[in-house]
This record gives structure tokens, sequence and C-alpha cells, in this order.
């Protein structure tokens, strides 16, 4: 089969050559993805995100914030908390257990 270009008109086109055309696209446009074993990044935001992550009160939230033990997993925008939940919870050591004392 030859290899239609983009400027081909639909109506110039066999099914067949159409059929091929879409296939090729399906397959870059799913070349180009990430696999589905690669990990998702997980956000929480502001400090209700946070005591509902470490599954705390907003207060306990604030201290843990305040502690300095998670700011690598903190950007703060202004009055926007964006908390990157798995890297809060690794640098708190896997729980939320004694992060305030």
């Amino acid at each position: 089969m030859k290899k239609n270009n983009t400027n081909t008109r639909i109506i110039d086109l066999t099914l067949g050559e159409l059929l091929d055309a879409v296939e090729d696209r399906v397959k870059e446009v799913l070349a180009g993805k990430p696999q589905a074993d690669e990990k998702k990044k997980r956000y929480v935001y502001g400090l209700k995100g946070l005591a509902k992550l470490f599954g705390c009160s907003k207060t306990t939230a604030s201290r843990i914030k305040t502690s300095g033990k998670i700011d690598r997993a903190i950007t703060q925008i202004g009055a926007l908390l964006i908390i990157d939940a798995d890297l809060a919870l690794e640098l708190a050591g896997k729980t939320g257990n004694n992060i305030t004392q």
C-alpha cells in the first residue's frame, strides 16, 4: 500500500487505505503514552488534603507542615498548598506516626 500524506482527502481513499491510516495513527498515539505500570503522581491540596492523607486533624496537619519534615513534598503558591502525597508519606517514614514529636 502506498503511504498517503495528511493532505489526502478521505473521499479519495479506499476503505482499506482509510483503515490502515487509522490503525497507523492509533499505534503512534499509543506508543507515545506512558505504560500502565508507570506510577502516576498523586497530589493532595491544602491542609484539608494533608489531614486526610495522614488521617489527622487540620491542626495536626498544620503542625506537620510547619515541622519542616515534609518540605520537599510541598509546593506553595500564595495560599495554595500542593503536596506530593507519595513523597510526603515517604518523608514521614511511611506512616504519620510520631511525625509531630
